[in-house]
């Protein structure tokens, strides 16, 4: 009876040892995921999550639920998912002004760099020059002479201080040599209804979340920032067409995981972003909205990294000379 019982409890340690392994070796992802916009929806950043994140549900076999949470040019949700277990589980979608603008505007309990792992580059997106349609002018020069002439009752509206839409803006006023008031809201959506009801005059809102609403009428669009014109929208001209030349302003996306998170949890999270933006219908619509997907080899972890740094080396020392702080 000794030696049974003995042969039990060896037994059951060499189950609950296989059970252990087993536990251990569960594969990634075993629930849902979710994906963290730092802004309200109907925006940029939010319309791009939710068009990738039905085909990285396919191809990691669990939801991928996206959640907005905004405020703070996007350092609010950032922040969340600095705090976030460094399982996968939690991801950052942001964008050049969530993860290296607001390192020179903020003091941010986060580092945007050192606290996040970059898990793939996302598609970029360029900015229209567009205007409630109270405004009197019909392309860019007379826009221009229309600002300079009216630039003490002329107001923009901005997503915020350090925001893409807010620096170029400002670059906006840099290169036409005219000042005009910036006006703040939490986000470009907001800021898009007040252009739509004329209660601000012009705004740079990016290609994706603003095209729709210039086809229907509602504001005008005077040129993309960009040296090419949108395949989805071939009449609006450049900006180099439209007589402000070398114009451009370029807003890139990327997705970043809480630093910590394993290697080859990152390796299964970028083959699911490669994988979506490979899908022939996820590319379609990234097209139609003006986007542009990054080659292959800069779709990679380290691509996003390097990118990122160099963005900060570059923006940092411009934002802090033109002293933008928050509001």
């Amino acid at each position: 009876m000794r030696f049974a019982s003995h042969g039990i409890v060896v037994l059951i340690a060499v189950c609950l040892g296989l059970t252990g392994r087993a536990g251990a070796a569960e594969p990634f992802p075993a629930r849902p995921l979710t994906m963290i916009v730092p802004f309200p929806p109907g925006g940029p950043s939010d319309v791009l999550a939710r068009i990738i994140a039905e085909p990285m549900r396919a191809s990691l076999g669990q939801p991928v639920i996206v959640e907005n949470v905004s405020g703070g040019a996007g350092s609010i949700g950032v922040g969340r998912v600095a705090r976030a277990p460094a399982d996968g589980y939690t991801l950052s979608l942001g964008n050049l002004g969530t993860h290296v603008f607001n390192a020179a505007i903020y003091n941010l309990p986060y580092d945007p760099v050192t606290d996040f792992e970059p898990v793939s580059l996302l598609p970029a997106n360029n900015h229209l020059i567009l205007t409630s349609t109270k405004v009197p002018s019909a392309t860019l020069q007379e826009l221009i002479e229309w600002v300079k002439a009216n630039s003490h009752r002329v107001t923009g509206g901005t997503g915020g201080p350090g925001s893409p839409s807010h620096l170029a803006a400002l670059y906006f006023q840099q290169v036409i040599g005219a000042r005009y008031e910036l006006v703040p809201y939490r986000g470009t959506p907001l800021a898009m209804q007040d252009l739509i009801g004329g209660h601000i005059d012009i705004l740079f809102d990016q290609v994706a979340s603003a095209l729709p609403v210039v086809s229907s009428g509602s504001i005008k669009a005077f040129a993309v920032t960009a040296d090419r014109r949108l395949a989805a929208a071939p009449g609006i001209p450049t900006a180099d067409e439209a007589g402000l030349p070398k114009f451009y302003t370029s807003q890139w996306f990327g997705l970043w995981v809480p630093r910590g998170t394993s290697r080859e949890v990152i390796q299964r999270l970028n083959s699911a972003v490669v994988s979506a933006l490979a899908n022939d219908s996820t590319r379609a619509k990234l097209a139609e909205l003006g986007m542009t997907i990054p080659p292959p080899e800069q779709q990679t972890p380290a691509a996003l990294g390097a990118l990122q740094r160099s963005e900060l080396q570059k923006w940092q020392p411009l934002i802090k000379q033109a002293g933008v702080h928050p509001q």
